[in-house]
């Protein structure tokens, strides 16, 4: 039997599918009404979530839909019971409302949301999602699991990474560094270390909402499908081990440096030098090739890949016996070797042909550690670029803004009921609000939830409507997005 035309369908958790009866002892049920809420942080400092990834979704899942409706009708029932037996046994719940949606030709919901790339402060919806034909009701919540995989993580990583521009953009301004700068000073390494392609390019797209850099090739493809508009997003030539290995073993480190330097006449490129020893690369081979780097037209960027960075980059600190090269760390070494100038902040600048990028287990606590011991050596913040990888992005969860899919409102014989959830047993994280939402901003600008709105409310509110019965009432380019963001501050 071919059950392609119903996979879409079976994007969604096992026990949802006999939810079309269970509503049934309510009553008369013909609307559902949810949202999706971040309703709390385990990261701190954190009290908003970027909002971003709904119109990527909403283009895949609706396109997914088209072999669903272009189908054989009977073929789409039989194969939709013969899997619902398969995995419940005995079927009581029929397929009558899957032959009626597929009657029907079209996704018959709602969404409402704020504009992608708005912080969203915690325990305030994101966005909405209802049902438009009474016959549906069930599809609101049947369509939670495939929802909630793909948005947490698009909107989780945006949020990461926001909150690593507003550190560096901080530690810039303290220590002279040009706000311009911080564009690429976050780059994007994280593709390897990701659960899927898929996963990579949603979190890769998040990223570029902040920062400009990226090895993630998947990323752009994602980002011109789902959203368009001219952006910026760039990367450099680099090496990689293997690159390294083979020259190292035929002609030399040093000679290796040497060809790629004529390899790249002009323009960044970047070497990863800790193969063996960096710190004879950067007190024995950089010095002797000062005079071909300051040569270029560009810059050469030095990048380690192991050990603890802070203090690979801001050198050791209280070990007597560290060697003296271990104790300036790369930052100073490249500064004795290469010079540069005091900025007007009064902080060190290395010369413009030389710089350093470290991608190996950075997070946001380590970028503050570098540049905090990099500014109390003297050193402005922009002397680093930092690579950004799957320790900072994969290692989230749903639970990092404990975001969460809920039903607050039903229409059941012909009247509407405000429901919630809120449990005893619960520290209140969990309480869910209640009744039709509406989210406005106060005198202060700061946004504000209205539960139990009226329709007057809810037509004024920042969740309009932007998806409805398969079509889009509202589109956004990745540069509008980037935009919005741009105005926004999570941190607080």
């Amino acid at each position: 039997m071919d059950f392609a035309p119903v996979a879409p369908l079976f994007q969604t958790d096992a026990y949802k599918l006999g939810h079309l009866q269970q509503y049934g002892l309510a009553g008369e049920v013909t609307g559902v009404y949810s949202n999706y809420t971040n309703r709390g942080s385990r990261i701190p400092d954190i009290g908003a979530v970027i909002h971003f990834g709904l119109q990527a979704f909403l283009d895949t899942y609706a396109d997914s839909f088209t072999v669903f409706f272009d189908a054989d009708e009977d073929q789409v029932c039989a194969a939709y019971e013969a899997r619902l037996t398969g995995i419940l046994g005995q079927n009581t719940i029929g397929s009558a409302h899957i032959r009626a949606l597929h009657r029907l030709g079209f996704l018959p919901l709602r969404f409402c949301a704020v504009p992608e790339g708005t912080a969203v402060p915690l325990r305030i919806p994101s966005f909405t999602i209802e049902n438009t034909h009474p016959d549906f009701f069930w599809l609101t919540n049947y369509i939670e699991t495939v929802l909630s995989a793909q948005i947490w993580q698009a909107s989780t990583t945006a949020t990461v990474a926001r909150a690593m521009r507003e550190t560096l953009e901080g530690a810039a301004e303290r220590t002279g560094t040009p706000a311009a700068a911080v564009d690429w000073q976050g780059h994007d390494f994280s593709y390897r270390g990701m659960s899927s392609n898929e996963t990579a390019a949603m979190s890769g797209a998040a990223h570029l909402l902040s920062f400009t850099g990226t090895d993630s090739l998947v990323a752009i493809d994602w980002i011109e499908r789902h959203y368009g508009g001219e952006f910026i997003a760039g990367s450099v030539p680099a090496t990689e081990h293997s690159v390294m290995c083979a020259g190292i073993a035929t002609v030399g480190e040093r000679e290796l440096f040497e060809r790629l330097l004529g390899l790249y006449p002009s323009g960044i490129v970047s070497v990863v030098s800790d193969t063996f020893d960096l710190w004879r690369v950067l007190t024995e081979y950089l010095p002797a090739l000062k005079r071909e780097v300051l040569a270029r037209d560009g810059k050469l960027v030095i990048r380690p890949d192991s050990g603890d960075p802070v203090d690979i980059l801001c050198g050791v600190e209280g070990k007597p016996d560290a060697k003296p090269a271990e104790r300036k760390g790369v930052i100073e070494l490249l500064w004795d070797t290469f010079g540069g100038t005091v900025n007007t902040a009064g902080y060190k600048e290395l010369d413009t042909h030389i710089g350093a990028i470290y991608g190996d287990s950075i997070t946001r606590e380590r970028a503050v550690r570098i540049t905090e011991r990099l500014a109390s050596k003297g050193f402005a913040s922009g002397n680093v670029v930092f690579g950004m990888g799957s320790f900072g992005y994969q290692y989230q969860t749903r639970d990092t803004f404990m975001s969460a899919i809920k039903a607050t409102w039903i229409r059941v014989d012909g009247r509407g009921v405000d429901i919630r959830k809120d449990p005893v047993t619960d520290s209140g994280t969990k309480k869910s609000a209640t009744g039709r939402l509406a989210v406005v901003r106060d005198p202060e600008g700061q946004m504000r939830l209205i539960e139990r709105a009226t329709p007057a409310e809810e037509a004024d509110s920042l969740l309009q409507p932007v998806w409805e019965d398969g079509v889009f009432l509202r589109r956004q380019s990745f540069p509008d997005i980037r935009a919005v963001l741009s105005q926004q501050t999570v941190l607080r």
